[in-house]
């Protein structure tokens, strides 16, 4: 019997997402929404999920979820995660919130969600179609520079999409991001890579974690990140007013032989886009040691 009870706690026989009741929330709290302020919050409550989902899955240390880049991946995904606790408590209430928006948005006769970004939201950000984000990076402090070029190609309702170019290279897979600025994690495009390290809205102190994935497609595993936002503001950068957020990083890399190393550091992005701004690690694993950052942008070509 007990070699049986720990093959459950093993291998997850714990009550899943789906056995959690949503928390009744009316549809009429919603009523007087537009259907765009619906669909936003609506993606909002997902992305939120998938973070408490992503915490979950951390702390119970079972790799449940594989979550992929655009909001309409992550719902589904919940129904492998473990209701403990608190988050079980918040995911009923997202459960429910959810479920009320989209009644609220079928009584209305909205439209399925469109997939550009409104004109309105991408008026906002501190970037536009068809610039390009120029970087200088090097895989240490004392190593040659090389340009990374970022031009963006298009602002979809729930990411940002560009096409990169390194070293004078085009890498022929678009690079893609969400809006709190988390990349997608495809080794194809030879980038260093965070998943969901980054939330909507940063504020000063909040506490971040997160994984990191090395620009070499070979390295092994991953690197767990922790960080905390220890300042916030506007700055100039690179000619063009942001609002930063700078995060303090810290965790662990793996180094094989199912050893580890430190790896720490300093990010800024900004906060209205997710966009990178500066970027710093160091680490004995030379995947996890690099230094980038944003040095000018250039118009849209004519």
């Amino acid at each position: 019997m007990q070699a049986v009870v720990l093959l459950c706690a093993v291998s997850g026989c714990a009550t899943r997402s789906s056995d959690v009741p949503p928390h009744k929330t009316s549809p009429a709290a919603f009523a007087a929404w537009s259907c765009e302020r619906i669909d936003e919050e609506s993606d909002r409550v997902q992305l939120r999920a998938a973070d408490v989902a992503y915490a979950v899955d951390a702390r119970v240390g079972n790799n449940m979820i594989a979550l992929g880049l655009g909001v309409m991946v992550f719902w589904p995904a919940l129904l492998a995660m473990r209701p403990d606790g608190m988050e079980a408590q918040e995911l009923a209430a997202l459960k429910g919130r959810y479920e009320a928006l989209r009644s609220a948005a079928q009584q209305r006769g909205c439209p399925p969600p469109p997939e550009t970004m409104t004109a309105q939201r991408a008026a906002k950000l501190p970037l536009a179609a068809g610039e390009r984000f120029v970087y200088e990076e090097r895989a240490s402090k004392r190593a040659a520079p090389r340009e990374l070029g970022l031009r963006v190609l298009a602002l979809k309702r729930d990411r940002i999409e560009f096409a990169a170019d390194v070293g004078g290279q085009v890498v022929t897979d678009a690079w893609a991001q969400d809006l709190a600025g988390n990349t997608q994690v495809d080794h194809r495009v030879p980038l260093v890579k965070w998943r969901r390290l980054l939330q909507p809205d940063l504020q000063l102190g909040q506490v971040l974690a997160g994984d990191l994935y090395s620009a070499d497609p070979s390295a092994l595993g991953h690197a767990r990140l922790r960080g905390q936002v220890v300042a916030q503001g506007v700055q100039t950068i690179a000619g063009r007013s942001f609002d930063v957020a700078v995060i303090e990083l810290f965790g662990d890399a793996p180094m094989g032989d199912n050893d580890s190393t430190r790896v720490s550091g300093v990010m800024a992005v900004d906060r209205s886009s997710g966009l990178l701004l500066r970027l710093e690690l160091s680490s004995s694993n030379p995947a996890y040691s690099m230094r980038r950052r944003l040095v000018r942008v250039e118009p849209p070509a004519s």
